[in-house]
């Protein structure tokens, strides 16, 4: 009898061990699946690096717990940054007709955290909705004369939505005005709209 009883346990526990067990639930779906909260009242602070950032656990759509890498987390959260500059020192000359606009042509990234600005056309295509800020600024070289209307703006699908556009103003040969134009807007976008300076 106790041969058989030993024997009946071990059936049983090879059956247990590669059965799905469900809690509030007749019908699981994983090897754990808990219909309902969960609750851990002691757990230990993870202190080696290495461990932390794959450790992060994420539900899945279907329910399921699954790792993410912690540089995962913050591409989804802070999906977009963008800087992008002129590589080569000294001043960068726009052909631009009287009372025209010309796109600035940038040639270097010096950060494209979700690879949506291209240098080819520059323009920023967003990858995804969200609420974005835009900044960008120049500096004007001493060849503006000092009655040309000089700014910079920033274009949403080829709509111009904020500017900065203001006299360069001379007095005696001295420059009073700023030689800067700087710009910084909020603006909400949805996959694959466009921002251009």
């Amino acid at each position: 009898m106790f041969k058989f009883f030993i024997l009946l346990l071990l059936i049983l526990f090879s059956i247990l061990s590669t059965a799905q067990v469900g809690i509030g639930t007749t019908n699981p779906q994983a090897t754990l699946d808990v219909n309902g909260t969960l609750k851990i009242d002691n757990t230990l602070q993870e202190t080696e690096l290495g461990v932390i950032k794959d450790s992060i656990l994420v539900i899945s759509r279907s329910g399921i717990i699954n790792t993410l890498p912690a540089t995962e987390i913050l591409k989804a959260a802070l999906p977009t940054t963008v800087k992008a500059s002129f590589s080569t020192g000294g001043s960068k000359t726009l052909a631009i007709a009287l009372g025209g606009k010309s796109k600035l042509t940038f040639n270097s990234e010096e950060i494209d955290s979700n690879d949506e600005f291209d240098l080819t056309t520059n323009t920023f295509t967003a990858k995804q909705d969200g609420i974005y800020i835009v900044s960008a600024q120049i500096k004007i070289g001493s060849a503006i004369s000092a009655s040309t209307n000089f700014g910079l703006g920033i274009e949403k699908n080829g709509t111009l939505i904020t500017e900065e556009n203001y006299l360069s103003v001379s007095v005696l040969s001295t420059s009073v005005s700023s030689p800067y134009r700087r710009l910084s807007t909020a603006v909400e976008l949805v996959k694959d709209d466009t921002i251009t300076l």
